[in-house]
């Protein structure tokens, strides 16, 4: 599992440098099989809003993008992506940037069309493996910004978490793991929460396989891009970011170890069965497959269909 050492000294006072974490955790038992830095501290890459974009005259494949870099005037660049429209903020390699591949960016011409720079994806700047696109900056992003402002450095650890180390699977678990082993203090700990419980609108009709079954309605909800440090947080652990409702979940899970799922009340039909399968009823999954399930099969359903695979998918 990956950690940031970033994320981590949130909770408690680190060593100073990741060897030191790599050999403290080692002598408990618990490998660090790699270490990386993240980060895009890259000269001259910049946030950039897309304010026009039109077909290139002599290319299919390329387009023409006007993009405000916050110095006032508009700048032209050539685009092979497909993934952006207008009014989104990307990042935007000027003229003397040096990408972390070695690629020196320059003005030239495209086709026979002047391009002042290059327009960027998560793998030209090395965070991401993500090559399909530009990588979408969040709409906060402030224009002209340096990408280095939304993507701090950052030293990752890829630690083995053995079986018997469930207690690990999380950047609190770790950092419990570490204060206990340096005798440090930790800053804070996860709340309790003061919630009202209601015994209504869950059925557990599969009692042995699932004893509980919590969940918590939000109303007035709108689903976005999430904010920058969401988003950072996420993505810093290879995780790509979807919108602020799946990355919240998965950064509740990355921080506490605790999984949780988000449904669309919407489009539930009546309350929530967490049910074995019926033989033979297919499942459509996030995946875009279909399964077919079997009677031992656990599944969250409504009254109408099966909505997950509890635990799964």
């Amino acid at each position: 599992m990956k950690f940031s050492v970033n994320w981590l000294r949130e909770f408690v006072d680190l060593p100073k440098n990741a060897e030191e974490i790599e050999e403290l955790l080692t002598g408990a038992g618990v490998e660090t099989e790699n270490i990386e830095t993240h980060g895009a501290k890259i000269d001259k890459v910049i946030v950039a809003q897309i304010t026009a974009s039109s077909r290139h005259p002599n290319a299919d494949r390329l387009t023409v993008c006007e993009v405000d870099d916050g110095s006032g005037t508009k700048r032209q660049i050539v685009c092979g992506a497909t993934n952006y429209k207008v009014g989104d903020k990307v990042p935007l390699a000027l003229a003397g940037a040096i990408l972390p591949n070695g690629t020196e960016i320059g003005k030239s011409k495209l086709r026979g069309v002047e391009s002042e720079g290059m327009l960027c994806s998560a793998i030209e700047l090395g965070l991401g493996e993500d090559a399909s696109g530009l990588l979408i900056l969040s709409p906060e992003s402030k224009i002209g910004a340096p990408i280095g402002d939304l993507f701090p450095s950052d030293t990752i650890l890829d630690v083995e978490i053995t079986p018997n180390r469930g207690d690990l699977l999380s950047h609190f678990g770790l950092v419990r793991e570490i204060a206990a082993l340096t005798g440090k203090t930790l800053k804070s700990v996860p709340r309790d929460a003061k919630i009202d419980i209601k015994r209504s609108g869950i059925t557990i009709s599969g009692a042995r396989e699932c004893p509980f079954f919590s969940a918590r309605k939000i109303d007035n909800v709108k689903i976005g891009p999430s904010p920058p440090w969401l988003r950072t947080k996420v993505e810093s652990v290879g995780i790509r970011s979807i919108n602020n409702i799946v990355d919240i979940s998965n950064f509740v899970m990355l921080e506490l170890g605790q999984p949780t799922h988000a449904f669309d009340a919407d489009k539930l039909k009546g309350g929530i069965n967490v049910r074995l399968a019926h033989d033979g009823e297919n499942f459509l999954a996030l995946d875009g497959k279909t399964y077919s399930l079997k009677t031992d099969n656990l599944v969250v359903a409504d009254q109408e269909r099966a909505v997950g695979i509890a635990g799964v998918m």
